[in-house]
């Protein structure tokens, strides 16, 4: 009786379609790392680490599938094109599926497998589908589920291990009139796939013991690669042999074309009936083999790399064409910084505790207008003769945005002009130190130069901080001149793991974060230091995260376990002064709380409307009004397209107003409306424009000068709205002061600057 209830454990379907983002986000995925392959209707299915990118093959044009368009941004492990029924099936790490209908749109989400509380997390992983009689037979970590294609439901869950028990099936491969399951440690079994009582585990029978990495059949026999990279030959009579033996790591057999393709890290062949080979690859010009996945299709290898994206080969030749869409370098962003028109973005990462190890060694992007470029990790170090581990934060100098300087937690400062690496910064061309530091047992270890928080001044010098030295306060001035200074006198910071994040008020004021000494302010004019922290300052803790000054010149701290304002950094060196931050109290259901109270925040940053994107290690990101009384946004995984609650940084495009967040699985784009401030009302203008029916969200009056009134009338002079600005943008929601749409007509827009000196008037027209 107990084997019969494992029949039921996935019967009930749970699909819930997903939403598409694409009107308000972008994704900004990288595709470098191919996890698998699939082909049908003229077109090659390409999974990449969490994200899916289509080539189709008689246009050559590439199409993406993102977080953006409804996929979960979890971790894929294997896809299946039907061309059937033309669904793609993604399946995860997790053991969640996705289906989108026609390979590109109607994304349906499949969790059964995911929430299903009587199979372990770590036991869920998707390994592969394979496609027979209109079901997909899904191999997984706890044994095989059955999948109605036609209906979109499960079937059968089938525990084949001994007395009914979860094992790890690798692929099942469905050869007349038997089924097979390849298993990673439990052999390879059989049963009658016709078989009305495939749930009963004694009805499969086990054939042969072992490991294997892949199994497929080609014409009559049977071919799996076991544990050693062996090939296994079983024939119908059921004789077993070894046909060939590899020398690296077998990753997959696929079927197509009547070739069965055999793709190891550093090869791919395809064999034909007979374990006749017909082609193989094991170089090609200008790319090094390092491989996750391959197929062969109509006499063209097709090879799934680890960071080249997809290499096309055509059989007999080494010659390969790339296909790999527009994205960065890779899909675990750190840092970001952007100006009008351009981002950088870094890839190096530390411990939340700060430590570099493993040392990482990635190189950077930049994002100008719509286009990547991305700079290898070698070429950053044949360009400056160095080795510019851990960058982990970019600043672009804004008097001259062709210029760009990564902070290494390891190796000192990199400096590039457009785009070209044009010098590492280190002790052998600078009074930047080496550190030693103790080390367990006695002795010290050589720390590096680690560099964190930088930002520029308006007299165009580069403030940063070096960790463990008490020189760690830095100026680096526009003709290249190195000033240190001594910030030993406020605290130990040889002591302190590290320091943080930096952050400069309207009057120069230097402001940074440490790991366990709260937040230190530096007057350079005085040459007078002030601290805070969780004893005197009221700050939730000394860990001090994230800062950021608004318009208003506070000055926002986000630490590990909460936010604080500190509302006048003028008064913070007054001598005998005790400065305090505040937390700010919000209601909620009537009842006072801390804003993000407990919560490890990450970055804060002000837009143009000096409203605050606050992000935070496991909840999203909030945006909060100019006083934070309000959260008008949040984003989350379940919300929006990140494709984790785990953000790390944000950046502000000031022009465009778009909203960059950098997670720990990809990097994504919110199309924000909040801008910079203008010089002038010469652009002043409203978006839509007309207003047509059926149109729900806010009108967007952009163009602003800092302050100006913005007034709307009908065209009889009735006020319906007013508000000051705080930026470059206010929002109208077209009703009249929020107590009613207005109706159709003109809609006159009067601008006023906050001196009274310049005047703008424009039109919106509302259609309902």
């Amino acid at each position: 009786m107990k084997r019969w209830a494992i029949a039921f454990l996935l019967i009930v379907p749970f699909l819930t379609n997903a939403q598409n983002f694409e009107k308000s986000w972008t994704g900004h995925f990288s595709y470098v790392s191919v996890k698998d392959i699939s082909q049908g209707d003229n077109k090659i299915f390409v999974g990449a680490e969490n994200a899916v990118f289509t080539y189709d093959l008689s246009t050559n044009v590439t199409k993406t599938l993102s977080t953006v368009n409804g996929l979960s941004g979890d971790f894929i492990s294997s896809i299946h094109y039907s061309e059937a029924f033309g669904l793609l099936l993604i399946g995860y790490e997790n053991g969640l599926i996705e289906i989108a209908k026609n390979g590109e749109e109607n994304i349906l989400k499949v969790v059964d497998i995911l929430d299903k509380q009587t199979i372990p997390p770590d036991r869920k992983r998707i390994n592969n589908f394979n496609e027979y009689d209109g079901k997909v037979y899904i191999s997984t970590q706890y044994g095989i589920s059955v999948y109605d294609l036609a209906a979109l439901e499960f079937g059968d869950t089938y525990f084949i291990g001994d007395g009914g028990s979860q094992i790890d099936i690798v692929q099942t491969i469905v050869q007349e009139p038997y089924i097979f399951a390849a298993s990673s440690s439990n052999g390879m079994r059989r049963a009658f796939v016709a078989d009305d009582n495939l749930i009963d585990y004694q009805n499969w029978t086990t054939i042969i013991t072992g490991g294997f990495r892949a199994a497929e059949k080609l014409g009559n026999e049977l071919y799996a690669s076991n544990l050693s990279n062996s090939i296994l030959r079983f024939t119908p009579q059921g004789i077993t042999s070894v046909v060939t033996n590899f020398s690296s790591e077998v990753l997959k057999f696929r079927l197509a074309d009547n070739l069965l393709t055999i793709t190891t890290k550093n090869s791919i062949q395809a064999y034909s009936e007979g374990f006749v080979q017909e082609a193989v690859v094991n170089n090609v010009l200008n790319y090094d083999i390092d491989l996750l996945s391959g197929y062969s299709f109509e006499n063209n290898f097709y090879l799934g790399t680890v960071e080249d994206g997809l290499l096309i080969v055509p059989f007999g030749t080494m010659q390969a064409t790339q296909v790999l869409p527009n994205g960065p370098i890779r899909n675990k962003p750190f840092a970001l910084d952007a100006t009008p028109g351009q981002l950088w973005v870094t890839f190096g990462e530390t411990t939340r505790d700060f430590d570099p190890n493993p040392y990482s060694r990635f190189g950077v992007s930049h994002l100008k207008d719509t286009l990547w470029t991305n700079i290898s990790y070698e070429d950053l170090s044949t360009a400056v003769n160095g080795e510019p581990t851990d960058l982990i934060k970019a600043t672009i100098n804004p008097q001259a945005p062709n210029e760009v300087f990564m902070s290494s937690f390891q190796k000192g400062l990199l400096k590039i002009v457009d785009e070209v690496p044009t010098i590492l910064y280190d002790e052998t061309n600078s009074p930047l130190d080496r550190i030693s530091i103790p080390v367990p047992g006695g002795g010290t270890g050589d720390a590096g130069i680690r560099l964190y928080g930088s930002q520029f001044d308006n007299q165009g010098n580069l403030w940063f901080l070096q960790s463990k030295t008490d020189e760690g306060l830095i100026k680096l001035t526009p003709s290249g001149q190195f000033q240190k200074t001594d910030i030993s006198a406020i605290f130990n910071p040889v002591a302190d793991l590290a320091l943080t994040k930096l952050a400069l008020s309207r009057e120069n004021y230097i402001f940074f974060g440490t790991y366990g000494n709260g937040l230190i302010g530096y007057n350079a004019t005085t040459d007078t230091f002030n601290k805070i922290g969780a004893n005197e300052g009221n700050l939730p803790t000394d860990n001090v995260r994230a800062l950021a000054f608004d318009s208003q010149n506070r000055l926002w701290i986000g630490t590990l376990r909460g936010l604080r304002v500190l509302y006048s950094p003028g008064s913070f060196f007054e001598q005998g002064a005790s400065p305090q931050s505040q937390a700010i109290i919000i209601l909620e259901d009537n009842v006072p709380q801390e804003l993000l109270y407990e919560q490890s925040i990450t970055d804060i940053t002000v837009d143009g409307s000096n409203n605050k994107w606050v992000a935070t290690s496991a909840s999203g990101v909030f945006y909060l009004s100019p006083n934070g009384q309000e959260t008008l946004l949040r984003f989350t995984k379940d919300n929006s397209p990140l494709p984790t609650n785990n953000v790390q940084d944000i950046a502000i495009d000031p022009f465009t107003g778009v909203v960059y967040f950098a997670t720990t699985q990809g990097l994504v784009a919110y199309k924000g409306t909040a801008t910079a401030p203008s010089d002038n009302l010469e652009n002043v203008h409203a978006f839509p424009n007309p207003v047509r029916p059926g149109f729900n969200g806010n009108v967007t009056i952009d163009g602003l000068t800092s302050q100006a009134n913005v007034k709307i009338t009908d065209i009889t002079g009735n006020l319906v709205f007013e508000e000051t600005s705080e930026g470059g943008s206010v929002l109208w929601d077209t009703t009249a002061f929020g107590r009613y749409k207005v109706r159709s007509g003109v809609y006159l827009v009067l601008v006023t600057t906050e001196d009274n000196a310049e005047t703008k008037v424009s039109k919106i027209m509302i259609i309902r």
